[in-house]
């Protein structure tokens, strides 16, 4: 039996804290003591935490001081709301962690797919921590960039609705701890796969080490209710497909398991005879019960002339077929028998599942290329001018999103936007299938990216490719709240609250007849007296009560109240 020594050495060192501890408190009481005994308690703490998985220096960023101080707000920059019909979807301009905890007021299990491309942490002067770039001399570069990483994907799950799934891509640099960060925080047993994409055929020139041309995309589940999607058939699974019959297209499919735990000593209960009439070519289950599985060449029932007894052994190993004895009873008049030199060999129909197929780990289209499609899909918006580096595919985001099963009507959130290629993937989803997707994404504006090349290759792609859809830009910004009480705030956060209803119900309140925002008893007395004709719903602040009178004037003209709730700023309440 192996020791485990570091488990020992946490016994010790706990009998040695213990033995300090009794020491400390036989000896006269004071404010000292006191304070002693609680540091040693936190030290305690820490040596029986955790002693397997992931373990990094944590660091504070300069957004979690912004946030201790301020609240983060929404604001919408109205000059440019795209208003084209079709489904609402949003661009949110600012610190991700930011716009995640506003996310969480508004969408707290209601995201059915989260697809981020997060910085790569190559060692480059490519990603910045507090404003600075971060680059290979910087001895905690790895520390920086899992904590900062971790703060914004322990959000990121109370986002995901119950069947919901993350994809994560990433290259070498930090795979094995995104591996391990991902399984502290969605649960190893949460972990669907990982795939390997193929997306830069020429290879991209490293110092020392091979040429790289891939990226991976770790796939997690937020509970076990969640399934993957089915992606196209490939041309090559297509083609072994090629017979028809009134079910669909199939191929011939030998009913011996042939693979991994296809041996009798793997699946014993699949391991039995079959009858077959030579003649006839007709099969037959014996009518045997296998109380003691060691019998299974135990003819039970003799066979009748012309029959033989047929196993499912392959080159003297004994194999096992396809399924157990009352499945394959209930089937055996599908089941084909063809003669060999070897013998008879059975085999069934295997049709071409018309939903496709589960997604592979090795994907290897040329449309993957980041380099190629990727660079080429903005060359065509934006001209020759770089205004991007290494933006993302829209075919291999596109497939990751059909992998993460994103339904029709779906929401897509996307934090790390870069150059918005979820938005164009989830257009061209939608366009192909008569779908309802929606996104939601956000980024930061360094270098004005958010508005001149995330938006503006939003706006474009609509108006090239004539999609129906709307986008509503929003600003992240902040509201202080650090020694105020909170009725000295609480008009200012009223002010903001209009964008949140919007991006929880997916609606634009700007310029539209059809619903209406009262946030006062003031603004509900003007609204009533002035009521649109138009107007079919109203959302009313959770303090504000209508009155008798206004009551029955909603409900003769129809209108629909919904009670705004109250929990967008109830933490800040005190």
């Amino acid at each position: 039996m192996s020791t485990n020594v570091s488990k020992e050495r946490r016994e010790q060192l706990v009998a040695k804290i213990k033995a300090i501890k009794s020491y400390i408190a036989s000896a006269p009481q004071d404010e000292n003591t006191a304070q002693l005994l609680a540091y040693i308690a936190d030290i305690e703490k820490d040596v029986k935490g955790k002693k397997y998985g992931l373990v990094f220096e944590e660091h504070r960023e300069k957004i979690d001081e912004i946030l201790e101080q301020n609240t983060p707000v929404l604001t919408e920059e109205k000059d440019l709301f795209i208003d084209n019909g079709g489904q609402m979807n949003f661009l949110i301009e600012g610190d991700n962690l930011a716009a995640l905890q506003l996310l969480e007021k508004t969408h707290k299990g209601k995201i059915n797919v989260i697809y981020i491309d997060p910085p790569y942490n190559t060692g480059a002067r490519d990603w910045r921590y507090n404003n600075e770039f971060v680059d290979d001399t910087d001895s905690f570069r790895h520390s920086k960039w899992i904590s900062w990483l971790k703060n914004r994907l322990v959000i990121a799950r109370k986002l995901l609705c119950t069947t919901g799934i993350i994809v994560v891509t990433i290259d070498d640099y930090e795979v094995s701890t995104l591996r391990l960060l991902l399984d502290e925080i969605y649960g190893e047993e949460n972990y669907l796969g990982t795939v390997v994409i193929r997306n830069n055929p020429s290879g991209r020139s490293t110092v020392r080490g091979l040429s790289v041309n891939h990226e991976y995309a770790l796939f997690y589940s937020s509970t076990s209710l969640s399934t993957l999607g089915r992606m196209e058939h490939s041309a090559e699974q297509k083609s072994r497909y090629d017979e028809k019959d009134e079910k669909g297209y199939f191929e011939w499919e030998n009913f011996r398991k042939n693979g991994t735990d296809s041996d009798r000593k793997d699946r014993p209960k699949q391991f039995y005879p079959i009858f077959l009439n030579t003649t006839t070519e007709t099969l037959r289950i014996p009518n045997i019960q296998w109380n003691d599985i060691s019998r299974a060449y135990d003819i039970l029932e003799e066979t009748t002339e012309n029959e033989i007894v047929l196993y499912p052994i392959a080159k003297g190993t004994e194999k096992v077929w396809k399924y157990g004895l009352e499945r394959t009873k209930s089937i055996i008049g599908e089941i084909l028998v063809k003669k060999t030199k070897q013998g008879y060999e059975l085999y069934r129909k295997k049709y071409l599942n018309t939903e496709g197929s589960l997604p592979r780990t090795w994907w290897d289209k040329p449309e993957y290329s980041a380099r190629d499609n990727g660079t080429r899909t903005l060359t065509n918006l934006f001209g020759p001018k770089k205004v991007f580096d290494f933006p993302k595919a829209p075919e291999a985001v596109k497939d990751a999103l059909i992998a993460a099963n994103l339904k029709k009507n779906g929401i897509v959130l996307d934090f790390f936007a870069g150059s918005g290629t979820t938005a164009q993937a989830t257009f061209e989803l939608n366009a192909k299938d008569g779908g309802n997707r929606k996104f939601i994404l956000c980024t930061n504006n360094e270098n004005n990216i958010c508005r001149d090349v995330t938006y503006e290759r939003i706006k474009r792609v609509i108006e090239r490719d004539k999609y129906e859809a709307s986008v509503k830009y929003y600003k992240v910004d902040f509201v202080p709240i650090s020694d105020k009480l909170y009725y000295e705030y609480a008009d200012e956060l009223l002010r903001h609250i209009r964008e949140l209803v919007e991006l929880e119900n997916g609606i634009n309140f700007n310029g539209n007849a059809e619903i209406a925002i009262v946030l006062t008893e003031k603004e509900l007395d003007e609204f009533a007296a002035n009521m649109p004709e138009k107007c079919k719903a109203i959302y009313l602040g959770h303090d504000v009560l209508p009155s008798e009178t206004q009551e029955s004037l909603f409900k003769a003209r129809g209108i629909a109240v919904n009670v705004i709730p109250d929990y967008y700023y109830r933490e800040l309440e005190g």
